[in-house]
């Protein structure tokens, strides 16, 4: 991926020398990597995958009051790429929403280390990258990536790009209502059909992911050979299909909250291809 020398984003806060928050579990968060760890903790931790998502999700908003962040340093490699990433999705949301008569509200990145408060709860390392609705804030633990390369098999700098622009298309989901509105559904359905309705919201921040690619392949030429085979594999390997093949048990559809690696790669595909957010209508598909 083509990104050194491309502007980097004001919208990050470095908590990596802060202390970690209270385990104190507020309102729901929306991340690909919940399922993603979660999955993980039950081969490595022994905990059941569907518990621990429980106490990942639910709850009501928490207030949260955090000391000043500090911006990572200039030398910080890795934090330099993700400042990147996130700016590039700036331009490119605040284009396609401005295109469609409205303004972008830029969503703040959080680099932390074990364990931050946010106003969803406690934000730990083992959920993975993750959105909060409340406070409009994406989480990430860079050593998230180090899991995504070495255990989950998926390395590669436009994987990780891709991590990004999926939570990035959360906090869009967020600004269209559709967030809160599937919150909404979820007091009115049983779990099963609760689990299809993640799964379109996740499958829709997937293709809004390839969205952002689009155009910033249009605006900037930032792909490089391999680095969308680097994000379709990243896409398989998170697959909810692959997570529980992988743990040796039996595959449940019906558990699926995120979607299958086909889908997933379809759906980041989909938005790869037409750049329309449009097309990312996962809600009124009649295949996933």
């Amino acid at each position: 991926m083509r990104w050194e020398g491309n502007r980097e984003s004001d919208n990050v806060e470095d908590r990596r020398g802060a202390g970690g928050g209270m385990p104190v579990f507020g309102g729901r968060s929306i991340g690909i990597g919940t399922i993603v760890v979660a999955l993980i903790g039950g081969w490595v931790l022994g905990i059941n995958p569907l518990t621990l998502l429980g106490v990942l999700s639910g709850g009501s908003p928490a207030q949260v009051q955090q000391a000043p962040a500090q911006r990572p340093p200039a030398d910080d490699q890795m934090a330099r790429f993700v400042s990147t990433v996130l700016a590039d999705t700036e331009d490119v949301w605040a284009t396609v929403f401005r295109a469609q008569g409205g303004g972008y509200q830029e969503p703040r990145l959080v680099l932390f280390r074990g364990s931050t408060p946010t106003a969803c709860g406690a934000g730990q390392a083992a959920m993975g990258p993750f959105y909060c609705p409340a406070d409009q804030k994406v989480y990430i633990d860079l050593g998230f990536y180090e899991t995504l390369k070495t255990r989950l098999g998926a390395p590669g700098d436009f994987a990780q790009a891709y991590v990004i622009a999926h939570e990035v298309g959360h906090h869009v989901q967020n600004l269209l209502g559709i967030s809160e509105r599937v919150d909404r559904a979820r007091g009115r359905m049983g779990q099963a059909d609760f689990n299809r309705l993640s799964v379109q919201l996740e499958l829709q921040a997937d293709c809004f992911a390839g969205v952002w690619a689009h155009h910033a392949q249009n605006a900037r030429q930032i792909l490089e050979q391999g680095d969308v085979e680097e994000a379709m594999n990243a896409a398989a390997k998170i697959g909810d299909d692959a997570l529980q093949g992988a743990r040796g048990g039996a595959v449940v559809p019906e558990s699926f909250t995120h979607g299958t690696s086909a889908q997933r790669q379809r759906w980041f595909n989909t938005g790869l291809q037409s750049g329309s957010v449009q097309r990312c209508d996962t809600f009124s598909a009649r295949t996933l």
